[in-house]
């Protein structure tokens, strides 16, 4: 006659035996999802890498043809900031202003609060 503590015994056996099995197949759905997606991920990463070059080629041109303009208003500000000091001190303090208040508004807004279903 079986006990039943054996009948337990071979049950678990059995759902151990069946969970292996199942683990397996995870594990190898896994690994072929997973190098699946490192293909992807490796195309779309150097086509990312292609993207990114070609923009900072581009800035990279742009800088360099527009670099003797830019260094003449440079020494063009630096000369009015030099001759006027309290004008350039002031302008300064505006922009700092300006982006301070960039700052503090984007954080001052309160944010909504969720709305509360009534008890009935």
């Amino acid at each position: 006659m079986v006990q039943r503590s054996d009948l337990l015994d071979i049950d678990l056996e059995k759902q151990l035996h069946a969970l292996a099995k199942e683990v397996g197949r995870l594990k190898k759905t896994a690994a072929t999802r997973g190098s699946a997606l490192y293909d992807r991920g490796s195309t779309l990463y150097d086509d990312a890498g292609d993207t990114l070059s070609d923009y900072y080629g581009g800035l990279s041109d742009f800088v360099v043809s527009n670099l003797p303009k830019l260094r003449r208003r440079a020494r063009a500000f630096e000369a009015t900031a030099t001759n006027h000091p309290a004008v350039a001190a002031a302008v300064g303090l505006v922009v700092v202003g300006l982006v301070a208040s960039l700052f503090w508004r984007g954080r001052s807004e309160p944010e909504p609060r969720p709305r509360r279903k009534r008890a009935r």
